[in-house]
């Protein structure tokens, strides 16, 4: 389809290069009449590229909008043409400027207003294809953590990927932070968008709705989710959290990670890098790779070492997942039960969970857990 299509902008291209180089609307050499078709081709190009991004729904509020702007145009003109007092060429330019005028605003207008006609209220007559689509709005939290372009690249994320306008300018105004991180972090979400644009299999659309009345960028997501019928992709807590409180479904990144992380059982054994030290005594903490937090007992001294633990408890909450533990030997000489093979190798089966991991450590270590 994709060389069809300019195939045949190819050749209307050349039928108006010719078209101006036999009938010369310029006068002069005929070269500069196929100049000036060769122009008008391109300048109609271009429109065609921009114009069929829109919604049928901005389409037919723009045609609207165009048409009554010209009718009221042609009935205002049609005074002034009658005004004797006025010269000939000064009530035409009127009557021109008057149109152009009318024409433009309705057609801008018209086109802004589009997105509130229900189509469904025409009786079918018209079907908007893009009302049938997955439409998700991308927030700036997702675009800066960049996951949502692997997954996008991988084709497990379909539909239509829409980026408000609002969005773009937060992230502009992230990207020119005087503070060094902020603008890393902008500048990463700007080359991420630049990412999926590049993704000839990915629909990205870039919408100029916005709510001058509300100024808090979350409720502007939700106010747009709700209009479009669209969900909401981001991996911020609150704002998913405030979304489903108000009716628009929202896919968290962070919540399919979670889903996708290995599944860790009890009495498993596993090798963690103790990195620093636990909020309550003697505590040592360590990360696997997809950022899953380990608590392990009695490991402050083997900060900055690797060491052997065995799984005690799998904690998951709606932030994440958290696993504790203990030193193997700790557990080995503790267990007073049979043997328990992991990995190809016998190991006991360690005692449950110490009485020191009590609802309360779980409650301190919720907060880190956010990727």
């Amino acid at each position: 389809m994709r060389s069809d299509v300019i195939i045949i902008r190819v050749v209307f291209t050349a039928i108006l290069i010719a078209a101006g180089y036999v009938l010369r609307p310029i006068k002069g050499e005929p070269w500069m009449s196929a100049a000036v078709g060769a122009l008008i081709a391109i300048c109609i190009i271009l429109f065609e590229l921009r114009i069929r991004r829109a919604t049928l729904k901005t389409l037919i509020g723009a045609a609207v909008g165009s048409i009554l702007g010209i009718v009221g145009a042609f009935l205002i003109g049609e005074l002034i043409m009658r005004q004797e007092s006025m010269a000939h060429e000064v009530r035409t330019f009127l009557t021109l400027a008057l149109v152009f005028f009318m024409a433009y605003v309705g057609l801008m207008v018209g086109g802004v207003k589009g997105d509130y006609i229900e189509l469904s209220a025409l009786g079918g007559i018209f079907s908007d294809k893009a009302s049938k689509r997955d439409l998700k709005i991308l927030d700036t939290s997702v675009i800066i953590d960049g996951r949502i372009a692997d997954v996008a690249e991988t084709g497990f994320l379909t539909g239509t990927l829409i980026i408000p306008q609002f969005i773009l300018r937060e992230l502009q105004q992230v990207a020119d932070s005087p503070d060094s991180s902020k603008r890393q972090r902008g500048r990463r979400g700007l080359d991420m968008l630049h990412r999926l644009q590049n993704n000839s299999s990915l629909d990205i659309q870039i919408v100029e709705t916005d709510f001058p009345a509300v100024r808090e960028v979350d409720l502007k997501l939700i106010e747009l989710g709700k209009q479009l019928d669209a969900v909401i992709v981001t991996n911020d807590f609150n704002l998913n959290k405030v979304s489903q409180l108000r009716g628009v479904n929202v896919l968290n990144i962070n919540e399919l990670a979670n889903a996708l992380k290995p599944v860790v059982l009890p009495g498993e054994a596993m090798r963690v890098f103790i990195l620093k030290e636990g909020k309550e005594h003697n505590q040592g903490v360590a990360y696997l790779d997809d950022g899953t937090m380990v608590v392990v007992d009695n490991a402050r001294r083997l900060i900055g070492r690797n060491t052997d633990i065995a799984v005690t408890s799998v904690l998951q909450t709606t932030a994440g997942k958290m696993i504790f533990g203990r030193l193997w030997e700790e557990a080995e000489n503790g267990s007073s039960n049979g043997e328990h093979r992991t990995n190809g190798t016998t190991k006991r089966p360690v005692r449950e969970t110490r009485s020191s991991v009590t609802p309360i450590r779980i409650t301190d270590h919720t907060d880190p857990i956010i990727d």
